[in-house]
């Protein structure tokens, strides 16, 4: 569907059409038009699949004009569980707003850096996407306000229970006006988001967009059966002889993603690794050269998964399976996104050989297995 029948302004029309966006997706048709109306959003759809502009385009609609810009007080706060998933959210508001004639002042905050920059660029702010708890530090610090905040958005609510911020979003609410709008995004709905839902939500339209056991049909899935200590050679084989220029490889701990991208150098392949340990200009500055294509392999662990978001991602290798099916689901998820297709490599040792079969269980998708011990792997 044509964004033209959707609403929106002649403004963000040609904002899209100038960044070349022509159809929306499943879950923009349906919210875009929803959020206009002001009404309350709970929106199930998988991450990949065009949500952030889903509401960020009606936002940016519905503010145009009238904006509050008198210090402290911000227009629309969206939550967010981790530091690149706010980097991300931020840069799409800023991109959609840029070309618009009545300015929108967007910022992102998160902990992991130093507090006083963020406290003193908030003066003027309209859209403030942010961490539950640096927030709240902000707050404490009255660097800000959110006495008048006329739409809170959660996305990844899922993923905000799971890491355990429903105290600090409890006390979030709590400072908030009771009269506003909300939109609650999440990959999947479980007992925590239907909390949240009942929390916060009045009436909410129900969106609902593609389960995921079908959101990865167009993902080619290969499994190697290799041995723990040939994985190494066999990602350093496949990297170079499928000439992989971007490729996401997925670990299980800070001391495997950093030994990885060690040995991946040793052997000439420019490669980095993002995780919790690394400072926040690393981690933003390492994500901006795999996104932009001048680094070829980008090494991760889960928790840093969900602020992952390349829209024509080739490849995907779990280095190390993850310890859950809906885990395993999420990482190769970061391929195959937005109708793209993708190739999701898992390396599977004697040992996860049962895990690997119960992942295919739960998946109900069975993977094309390859004999790793065929491949000679001398030399890489």
């Amino acid at each position: 569907m044509s964004f033209n029948s959707l609403g929106l302004s002649k403004s963000l029309l040609n904002v899209l059409e100038k960044q070349n966006f022509t159809q929306a997706y499943p879950i923009q048709e349906q919210a875009i038009p929803v959020i206009l109306n002001k009404k309350d959003v709970l929106g199930i759809a998988k991450t990949g699949s065009g949500k952030t502009a889903s509401y960020v385009l009606p936002i940016l609609e519905n503010i145009r004009g009238k904006v509050v810009n008198d210090g402290r007080d911000i227009n629309v706060l969206v939550l967010v569980p981790t530091r690149e998933l706010a980097a991300q959210v931020q840069q799409v508001f800023h991109d959609f707003a840029s070309e618009l004639k009545e300015p929108v002042k967007t910022k992102a905050v998160f902990g992991g850096v130093s507090i006083n920059p963020q406290m003193q660029s908030l003066h003027g702010v309209n859209v403030l996407v942010a961490t539950p708890g640096r927030l709240l530090e902000l707050v404490e610090k009255k660097a800000v306000s959110l006495s008048k905040v006329r739409t809170l958005v959660l996305d990844e609510a899922d993923k905000m229970l799971n890491l355990g911020f429903k105290d600090e979003m409890n006390s979030i609410f709590d400072l908030l006006p009771s009269k506003r709008q909300n939109l609650l995004f999440s990959a999947t709905l479980n007992k925590g988001v239907s909390f949240v839902n009942k929390l916060i939500l009045d009436n909410p339209v129900v969106i609902k967009v593609e389960e995921e056991d079908n959101s990865i049909d167009q993902i080619i899935q290969v499994g190697y059966s290799i041995a723990e200590e040939q994985k190494g050679p066999l990602l350093r084989y496949l990297i170079k002889t499928q000439k992989m220029n971007q490729v996401l490889v997925f670990v299980s701990s800070i001391y495997k993603a950093d030994t990885v991208v060690d040995k991946l150098k040793k052997n000439g392949v420019n490669a980095l690794a993002i995780h919790g340990k690394k400072s926040q200009g690393a981690r933003t500055e390492a994500l901006k050269m795999f996104k932009a294509g001048k680094l070829p392999v980008l090494v991760s662990t889960d928790l840093l998964a969900r602020g992952i978001d390349i829209e024509f991602l080739p490849f995907v290798i779990n280095y190390e399976l993850p310890r859950s099916p809906k885990d395993y689901i999420h990482r190769i998820g970061r391929t195959g996104r937005a109708e793209a297709s993708g190739e999701a490599i898992s390396f599977v040792s004697p040992e996860d050989k049962n895990h690997f079969r119960v992942i295919q269980k739960k998946m109900k998708k069975w993977v094309t297995m390859v004999d790793g011990e065929n491949i000679d792997l001398k030399g890489f």
